[in-house]
Order: structure tokens, then C-alpha cells, then sequence
């Protein structure tokens, strides 16, 4: 396997009036990295995200996932990835543990797998007791926390996260981005993700890439790019690259 998870080449999406979601973008994603993908709404986070989980086809351009093509070798693509989306649900008639149970009934190949898979949800979620109780009953924290941890708890090559503390009060974002961070280092999952919080992405990314209007407009490590631009933080780097706010 490259040492790299996620490679494209030149990607490009147009949706029907021709409008361009992503404008030939090429980046790279290492093994065991957090690989973060910050931009505006509409800058194309959303859209490059979904043709690496395979859900979008590309216009033109490759992109490659643990080495497979995410248009030619899709079904490899989908066996080695795990993908939540910003407006992920769940079975709120289940509770928060037999919906973890019946995740990993889906992935574990023996029992011992699927105990071990269980347990890492448990711990990753955070929410002790309260995984006994209704997903119905949760706040939308708690679901969220619960959402990554299933995402994570699979051990996937490549987990997807699409604004992974979107909507999330202060203490919540804080367990989720502690979660992701001490699994991927204890684990060796790489993870790429988007996300409009800069303080969220400076905390938990190696490298980022800022997209604008379906281009990438700068690469690097938040360390990098800070020093580079001249700025205290990474939201001043983004503010001066894109021209405005966050939106």
C-alpha cells in the first residue's frame, strides 16, 4: 500500500447548469494523519468528501483511496472507509448500546471482534449510562458523540468526517475533538475531515488544505501556514486568503 490514504489527481465535479462543485483539485492524505479541509459554504468540502466516500462520481480527474479508484474499484473503496455525514441519524428507537451492537454486528468477522469493536464505542462516546437509555432522549451532543463513535469504533483505513462538531455546544465539541484525536493516535486511523471551526481544526489536524470556490487555494500544516502569513492563528490565515468571515 502507498504510504499515502487518499490521493487525487486534478478532481473535478460539475453538477447539471454547470456549476463546479470542486475545480481540479489534487491533494494528498498520509497514513495515521488528520488531514482537514476548511473553506466556506459551497467552496467544495462537501462534494470532495462525498466522491472519496464514493457516493459522487467525479466529472474528470482520479482519486484513489488506499489505492483503489473510488470510480473503477468503488466496492474495495467502501470496504475500507467509514463516512459521517454532517446530517447523520441514527435508530432513535434503539438504544445508544444496541445501536453500537448492531453496527458492529455488520463488521465484526468473530465475536471477540465484535466485543472489541463494542467496547471502543462505548469508550469513545463518552456517554456512560446514558447509552442505555433511547437515542430518542438525546441532545443533539450526544448524538453526535455517538456518531463518531461509530464511525471510529470499525477501525476503518479511512474514516470520513463531514463537520464533525457542527451545531455542538462548547463541551461537547471538546469530548468529540478529544475522541478523534487520542483514537487516531492510539489506532493509526487516518482521517480526513472538513470543518468551519478553525480552533477545532488548528487543535486536531496535521495538515490542512483551504478550498476556495472549488480550488485549493493553500496546503500545508497550521503551523506552516501561520508563520507563512504572518498571522496568530489559523482564522486570520483563512480571512486573509478567502477575503471575508466565516460563513
Amino acid at each position: 500500500m502507498s504510504e499515502f490514504i487518499v490521493e487525487t489527481r486534478d478532481l473535478v465535479k460539475i453538477y447539471p447548469g454547470g456549476v463546479k462543485g470542486v475545480d481540479g483539485i489534487s491533494f494528498h492524505v498520509r497514513k495515521g494523519e488528520i488531514f482537514g479541509l476548511i473553506g466556506p459554504n459551497g467552496a467544495g468540502k462537501t462534494t470532495t468528501l462525498r466522491i472519496l466516500a464514493t457516493i459522487l462520481q467525479p466529472t474528470s480527474g482520479q482519486a484513489y483511496v488506499a489505492g483503489y479508484d473510488v470510480v473503477r474499484e468503488a466496492s474495495m473503496v467502501r470496504k475500507v472507509i467509514s463516512y459521517l455525514p454532517e446530517d447523520a441519524g441514527a435508530y432513535k428507537y434503539l438504544t445508544g448500546l444496541e445501536f453500537l451492537e448492531f453496527i458492529a454486528n455488520f463488521y465484526a468477522r468473530n465475536e471477540d471482534e465484535k466485543i472489541r469493536i463494542i467496547h471502543e464505542g462505548i469508550a469513545l462516546s463518552g456517554l456512560g449510562d446514558r447509552l442505555r437509555d433511547k437515542i430518542k432522549t438525546y441532545s443533539k451532543g450526544m448524538l453526535r458523540r455517538l456518531l463518531v463513535a461509530k464511525t471510529l469504533m470499525i477501525r476503518p483505513i479511512l474514516a470520513i468526517l463531514d463537520e464533525p462538531t457542527s451545531g455542538l455546544d462548547v463541551v461537547n465539541a471538546v469530548m468529540v475533538r478529544d475522541a478523534i484525536r487520542k483514537y487516531v493516535h492510539e489506532k493509526g486511523v487516518t482521517v480526513l475531515l472538513s470543518s468551519h471551526n478553525m480552533l477545532e481544526v488548528e487543535y486536531l489536524c496535521d495538515r490542512v488544505a483551504i478550498i476556495h470556490k472549488g480550488r485549493i487555494i493553500a496546503e500545508g500544516s497550521p503551523r506552516q501556514l501561520i508563520e507563512e502569513h504572518n498571522v496568530e492563528n489559523l482564522e486570520e490565515v483563512f480571512v486573509k486568503l478567502v477575503g471575508g468571515g466565516i460563513e
